[in-house]
């Protein structure tokens, strides 16, 4: 509704999952996108970010997630995102997001903007999330919220042995001995 009051002659096309977003890229060319980082099926929306990229690399692609920046905001912007919005605070920033995604530019929050900061700090550090890919973080995050190895699998459509494997990297570059470690971390770095 914000987006249509805001542009009355827009055409928006609303899609449910990765497939017919990454569809609607090969059909179309759009002015903007936005996406959001947890989409079915199984594929995370980072991954398709970068598949867009790939197809459409000048569309701009803007985050709408329910996910705290603190979670996936340096991540998005390291695969190809022009922008990261929380929904919580997106009525108050979206116009404002789109508009200067489709002048070319970085949206950036201030929020957004400490953590880039953060994280090019980090980048140097031994334990850093930054060492995680894309699926690995996405497994962490579960695994910091109490799911187990089973409830992740049948989330992500993966195998409990796939999860089990991405679960061992994560503690083999993390230096995590138990999930009570990987919860500890993940709580003192205010990701849950």
């Amino acid at each position: 509704m914000l987006l249509k009051e805001a542009y009355p002659f827009v055409e928006i096309t609303i899609v449910s999952d990765t497939v017919d977003l990454l569809r609607e890229v090969n059909k179309h060319a759009w002015d903007v996108i936005i996406t959001d980082i947890s989409m079915p099926p199984g594929e995370s929306g980072l991954e398709a970010v970068k598949k867009i990229r790939e197809i459409s690399p000048r569309t701009p692609i803007l985050i709408l997630s329910m996910h705290a920046a603190e979670q996936y905001a340096v991540r998005a912007i390291k695969a190809g995102a022009s922008g990261y919005l929380s929904k919580n605070g997106a009525t108050l920033e979206l116009i404002k997001a789109v508009n200067q995604v489709m002048s070319g530019k970085k949206y950036v929050s201030p929020e957004v903007a400490h953590l880039l900061a953060d994280a090019f700090e980090e980048g140097h550090s031994e334990q850093s999330l930054e060492s995680l890919s894309d699926r690995e973080f996405e497994v962490f995050n579960l695994l910091a919220s109490a799911k187990s190895i089973s409830e992740i699998a049948k989330q992500l459509i993966l195998s409990t042995n796939t999860i089990s494997t991405f679960r061992a990297r994560i503690f083999a570059k993390m230096h995590f001995v138990n999930n009570m470690e990987l919860m500890k971390y993940a709580v003192d770095h205010k990701l849950v």
